[in-house]
């Protein structure tokens, strides 16, 4: 028997070729949850930069002599603070929004069409490996995407004063340039395999919350996405990143070094390698603290905010 193939307009007439996977992906593509997913973003680096300021400067500490030492979260701080004030403490604030905010509203904006594109024509709830692929094929479009903003991210964030041994770096156009002319493309892509394995964490993170969601409705007998309050979205998006978090971190580590610009590696073997022979396994959890006391409560008022204004914003579209 003969179907009606639908597209993003509706019903095709017999004129028309049956819509093809992209066509299909392409009507379940939602801005909403683009601007709903850079708003979280924009909003909760904001408020936290400091602290990821912190988890990046830790996390890059390898015992180079230029790099400032420091005893812990609030001695970094204090000594940012002492010798720079608030603006050293929101050093690279710039792109670390244009660089969360984006990456949010793309991934969330990919991930909510992939899933849509996947359960479409199907009765049943998408299962927790659906998820969990739906969010990796999200996460590698959007690290394709995103990675030159990571890596002048992390140039900017990564400059100590006094450092005459590196390049200097005057926002994000200057930094663009210089590792482009200095290193090319591939300048541009460092730490991008990492950054693709990253994507595991954002798909374990995203796997985690949707099935959180779906269990605590049912356990409440209530629709699968009956909408929550505020503290059971921060509740479940904490759980879900610390879960996430747990079992990947060790990627950030060995993403920030080949994205830093003070030490040569010749890729992500010779990095894991060296941090290994000169750190041990707890070479692999600098920053880890600094990153809980950070990426929790910014992966909480990201994802509050992107229910949020998810819920207005399709509200208004209705």
């Amino acid at each position: 028997m003969n179907s009606t193939p639908t597209g993003p307009s509706g019903p095709q007439g017999s004129n028309h070729f049956p819509a093809g996977p992209i066509q299909k992906m392409l009507s379940h593509v939602r801005l909403e949850n683009l601007a709903a997913g850079l708003s979280g973003g924009v909003v909760s680096t904001m408020m936290l930069h400091p602290l990821d300021l912190v988890k990046l400067r830790f996390a890059a500490s390898d015992g180079l002599e230029l790099r400032p030492k420091y005893n812990g979260i609030f001695h970094c701080l204090k000594s940012v603070w002492q010798q720079k004030g608030l603006r050293g403490l929101y050093q690279g604030v710039t792109p670390s929004i244009c660089a969360a905010g984006t990456s949010w509203g793309l991934y969330l904006f990919f991930y909510n069409a992939i899933k849509a594109y996947t359960q479409e024509g199907r009765q049943t709830e998408l299962s927790a490996t659906e998820h969990l692929v739906s969010g990796v094929e999200a996460g590698m479009l959007t690290a394709t995407i995103t990675n030159p903003i990571w890596v002048i991210k992390t140039r900017l964030i990564l400059q100590y004063n006094p450092d005459p041994s590196s390049k200097q770096y005057n926002g994000i156009v200057d930094t663009l340039v210089k590792v482009y002319r200095h290193e090319g493309v591939p300048g541009l892509y460092r730490g991008y395999v990492p950054a693709l394995f990253g994507t595991f964490q954002g798909a374990l993170q995203l796997m985690t919350y949707e099935e959180l969601k779906r269990e605590y409705n049912k356990y409440n007998k209530m629709p699968s996405d009956n909408k929550l309050s505020p503290l059971e979205y921060i509740t479940m998006a904490a759980l879900s990143k610390i879960c996430a978090m747990a079992a990947t971190y060790p990627y950030q580590v060995v993403q920030v070094r080949l994205q830093d610009q003070h030490n040569k590696y010749s890729g992500v073997i010779d990095v894991i390698r060296r941090t290994w022979r000169n750190e041990g396994a707890r070479g692999f959890y600098k920053g880890v603290i600094p990153n809980i006391i950070s990426v929790i409560p910014a992966c909480c008022i990201t994802f509050i905010v992107y229910e949020k204004v998810t819920q207005f914003l399709l509200g208004q579209s209705k």
